[in-house]
């Protein structure tokens, strides 16, 4: 991909929830933002301000009422289901502020299913999920269930699970929320660190400025828009 071309644009998205009896609920106004190859960005608002429905849009899991939604040149608008479903699967990694792994599989299984489902031969999907642990130090706790992990643990495998297809962009809503200060600060440097060394693009929705100045720029969500924060 041209390093000119954004890996994500987002160019002017409307989100509007709808309900019975309720006034519509616009969340998103006209919402713009491009992501280079290999920025972070991040995503700095108050609860209720639109970040995880932002990050929908922006990660195909929702489709706007207005606007496109743009992944490494590629518009997304005219796509059907399946195209999008694609496009998220190859190009786009998640990572919430739960782990979401499954329980009755291991760490290696959990980090490897990505890949195998689309497509990989188990052999290679396990190589790389074992390349992946020992590079967050986890290669030792490979066979360990989820249940048996640390919450430090368990949020460094949903990290390197969101890697497995070797996505170009990372979009992560609250990554560290649910861990301790000290936990959260170790889990955040370490993908910090991975994203930067695998020259990919991500948006990170977080509370913490301190967090956030960790990263390249800081945007936040006013009156439905996207804008500059400065921290």
């Amino acid at each position: 991909m041209n390093d000119a071309v954004p890996v994500l644009r987002l160019d002017a998205i409307v989100r509007t929830y709808r309900a019975p009896g309720a006034p519509a609920l616009e969340v998103l106004r006209g919402a713009s933002l491009d992501i280079a190859r290999g920025e972070l960005v991040a995503l700095v608002a108050p609860s209720g301000a639109g970040k995880s429905t932002l990050l929908h849009v922006a990660g195909l899991l929702e489709w706007p009422d207005g606007g496109d939604v743009v992944i490494g040149g590629r518009s997304c608008g005219a796509m059907s289901d399946d195209g999008r479903t694609a496009v998220r699967r190859r190009d786009v990694g998640f990572v919430y502020q739960f782990h979401h792994l499954l329980p009755e599989f291991s760490a290696l299984e959990n980090v490897a299913m990505p890949r195998m489902i689309a497509g990989a031969p188990l052999r290679e999907a396990r190589d790389a999920a074992m390349a992946l642990l020992d590079s967050v130090g986890l290669k030792d706790r490979a066979a360990h269930r989820p249940a048996r992990l640390s919450g430090g643990e368990q949020q460094r495998v949903a990290i390197v699970r969101a890697l497995a297809n070797e996505p170009r962009l990372l979009l992560a809503d609250e990554p560290t929320g649910n861990l301790d200060v000290r936990t959260a600060d170790a889990v955040f440097d370490m993908m910090l660190e991975l994203v930067r060394g695998t020259g990919l693009s991500a948006l990170v929705a977080t509370h913490n400025p301190e967090l956030a100045r960790r990263m390249d720029r800081a945007v936040t969500i006013a009156d439905g828009t996207i804008v500059d924060k400065p921290l």
